[in-house]
């Protein structure tokens, strides 16, 4: 079966592609041309059945929330509720990021419950199961296969950890060093046996699973920034190359591509890292982590996320990844799930807001009439969280009346409409 991308390259508008543009206000022919070019991607395993989504220039930020067991803290139930959670509070995707056991049965269970694109990381796995760490590449490679076969949609790989980039590491030490798992598993195997990454030495024998199967490549930064004094370093943008060089061979075998990105990033380097990326990378769809702009929130990182995604999102970040306020601390739980959802939705919808996206504006507006005509139920159901913000209202003194308790009779907005009622009268 072909991919999205060979299809696109055909002119064929697949059923997916005509889903995305009824979502996006976009035209079949538009979202099938962004796909053909490399610019958009459908995660869309050929295993799997849900409403597609596109991610990529031109289209609405999306957001993606992580979940998964832990090898300390290891109950399904719990999330399971987190992928309820994530989709009923607006994610657009989630992954899979379990370590410890059970893990084949942990992501069956997951892809067949959610409606959305599901990702994962497969080196967790194999590290999970392997003495001391050392990940074998037979292992590795059979893990991929086994979960292109579940239905996992999109893939981080670490195949821009590389023993260049790793030497480029060693010639500008980090505050940091290396904060990927995944980077740090793949450095291990490079420092202790002189090997090359297998992921990278046999990235063909990687596209021909993804083709198979039509998993999108999320090419992972191992090598990302944990600190924001190591942002934009030699390793950092070393291994950028690398990927860039590793997308377009990939589009070339037919395989869609996407690109992660930092990190840890200080505000005023956000919009450079970005347009970066798309440079070197032939305008492939960006996934963020954050950017968090500062290190010293912890509990708090949501929110320096939030900030640092809205400016990636207006300078062209496509898809952002959720960080919660358990970043840096634990695994997060149900309710930090869903705070770190809506902090990253208001991210990409702030970006939306500067990148014009179709129905971005609109949503605002409408907000903005409902507060006008101080229409609450239209407010709650126009609110990026419903829940919350009825929740707080009514759970106030003026539960059931037209003003809050902020401004009570004293409210800017009822006292403007009732002077120009009254001045109409004239």
């Amino acid at each position: 079966m072909a991919t999205q991308l060979e299809q696109a390259r055909k002119g064929v508008i697949t059923p997916q592609m005509q889903q995305v543009a009824s979502d996006e206000g976009r035209t079949p022919e538009e979202i099938c041309q962004g796909v053909a070019a490399g610019h958009l991607v459908i995660p869309y395993n050929v295993h799997r059945s849900f409403r597609a989504v596109g991610i990529g220039a031109g289209l609405r930020t999306k957001v993606n929330a992580n979940i998964g067991a832990s090898g300390l803290r290891n109950l399904v139930e719990e999330e399971i509720t987190k992928l309820e959670k994530s989709v009923q509070y607006g994610a657009d995707s989630v992954m899979d990021l379990s370590t410890g056991a059970e893990l084949d049965a942990i992501r069956a269970e997951l892809i067949s419950r959610s409606p959305v694109m599901l990702g994962t990381v497969p080196i967790y796995q194999v590290a999970s199961e392997a003495a001391e760490g050392l990940v074998d590449a037979e292992k590795l490679f059979t893990c991929i296969e086994r979960q292109a076969e579940q239905g996992v949609d999109f893939m981080t790989v670490h195949c821009g950890v590389t023993r260049r980039t790793v030497e480029a590491l060693a010639g500008q030490p980090r505050l940091a060093g290396i904060v990927s798992r995944g980077g740090s598993l793949l450095a291990n195997v490079i420092r202790r046996t002189g090997q090359e990454n297998p992921l990278y030495e046999q990235f063909d024998r990687l596209c021909d699973i993804f083709l198979k199967h039509d998993v999108t490549f999320s090419l992972g930064d191992g090598l990302r920034p944990g600190a924001t004094a190591d942002a934009t370093d030699a390793a950092q943008l070393t291994e950028l190359l690398v990927l860039g060089e590793l997308a377009e061979r990939a589009r070339q075998r037919g395989c869609q591509v996407m690109v992660e990105g930092p990190g840890h990033v200080p505000l005023d380097q956000v919009e450079a890292n970005v347009l970066l990326q798309k440079r070197l990378c032939g305008g492939a769809p960006f996934y963020v982590l954050g950017p968090i702009v500062t290190d010293v929130t912890p509990g708090y990182d949501h929110i320096s996320a939030a900030i640092g995604g809205a400016v990636a999102a207006a300078a062209g970040a496509d898809f952002l990844c959720y960080v919660t306020p358990a970043e840096h601390l634990r695994l997060p739980t149900v309710d930090d799930v869903v705070e770190g959802v809506v902090a990253t939705r208001l991210a990409a919808h702030a970006g939306d807001l500067v990148k014009r996206v179709p129905g971005a504006r609109e949503w605002d507006d409408s907000m903005s009439r409902a507060r006008r005509n101080l229409d609450w139920e239209a407010m709650y159901a126009l609110a990026m969280d419903p829940w919350k913000a009825r929740r707080l209202k009514e759970g106030s003194e003026a539960a059931g009346e037209d003003v809050c308790t902020m401004c009570g009779k004293l409210c800017a907005v009822r006292t403007d409409r009732l002077s120009l009622e009254e001045t109409a009268k004239k």
